[in-house]
């Protein structure tokens, strides 16, 4: 990557832990439209995974990870060792204070902070102009951009869409781990997520009844157990009680023993404009 530096191309870059989907390749896509290089680099990061997480069973397969990142155009893909990325003796860490105390930061304590420490190394190593997230992690994302601003990294941090299934679901590696009643219960998630956005659209306000109405629909489903609904500002993810400025509804839940999350983003302002608009018409 030194020589592509000196040739004066940009460079992309997808931080993933593979067993890609859609998703990723999504972000692939932009990476190569936005930039000369496309980098994607393929790692499961012990760091951001809990005692009671899934490290051992999260789903690996490289030889997949690479005819699909061969056939989206992936220019260079970096599949570096645990030992690679964290030596004997490592003991340096990177963490954004604030933004990681809400949402998934309440139920995973210590993972936002493993996040970042493993993006801010590959963003060392690989030194892209670019670097590109899935909304659907929004909370990851936003941390990881405000990192690259505190530290004056000059990179740029794109934000991509939710790539979804057919019914909904967001895409995850995760996934896999359903069963195939689980699959069809886990299609809820974006279902509640609609009813909120429909609510909102509607003139509800009440935080406290938009979660209410997504417990009410999720929890008609036995094999799906709610982590967290919310419903948090955009900029700074702190919960609010009254919906006026832009805001995120955002959940986790188990299905099974799967935690999958997803989100979704609201502007009750852009609604109106909409709804005037279309009057005027």
């Amino acid at each position: 990557m030194k020589i592509m530096r000196k040739e004066g191309k940009s460079i992309g870059l997808v931080p993933t832990m593979g067993y890609l989907h859609e998703g990723h390749l999504s972000l692939v896509r932009a990476a190569k439209k936005h930039n000369d290089v496309a980098v994607m680099s393929v790692f499961v990061n012990p760091l951001q995974f809990g005692p009671n997480d899934d490290l051992a069973k999260y789903p690996r397969d490289f030889k997949r990870d690479e005819e699909k990142a061969r056939l989206a155009g992936v220019d260079v893909l970096f599949y570096p060792s645990e030992k690679e990325i964290y030596p004997s003796g490592y003991s340096t860490y990177v963490e954004v204070k604030g933004l990681g105390d809400t949402l998934c930061g309440s139920s995973r304590p210590g993972h936002f902070k493993g996040v970042t420490t493993i993006v801010a190394k590959l963003f060392g190593i690989v030194k892209p102009d670019m670097a590109y997230f899935g909304q659907k992690d929004v909370q990851q994302a936003a941390i990881i951009k405000k990192m690259t601003e505190d530290l004056n990294m000059g990179i740029e941090i794109k934000i991509m869409p939710i790539v979804r299934e057919k019914d909904g679901l967001a895409m995850s590696s995760r996934n896999i781990y359903l069963s195939e009643t689980e699959r069809k219960d886990a299609s809820i998630l974006h279902q509640s997520l609609s009813t909120a956005e429909s609510m909102v659209n509607q003139g509800e306000k009440d935080a406290r009844k938009i979660i209410k109405a997504m417990e009410l629909l999720i929890r008609q489903k036995p094999s799906v157990k709610i982590d967290y609904i919310s419903i948090v500002d955009k900029r700074f993810l702190k919960e609010v009680s009254s919906i006026s400025g832009e805001v995120l509804i955002a959940l986790a839940v188990f299905i099974g023993k799967t935690r999958l999350i997803d989100n979704i983003a609201i502007d009750p302002a852009a609604v109106k404009t909409e709804k005037s608009f279309a009057r005027k018409a």
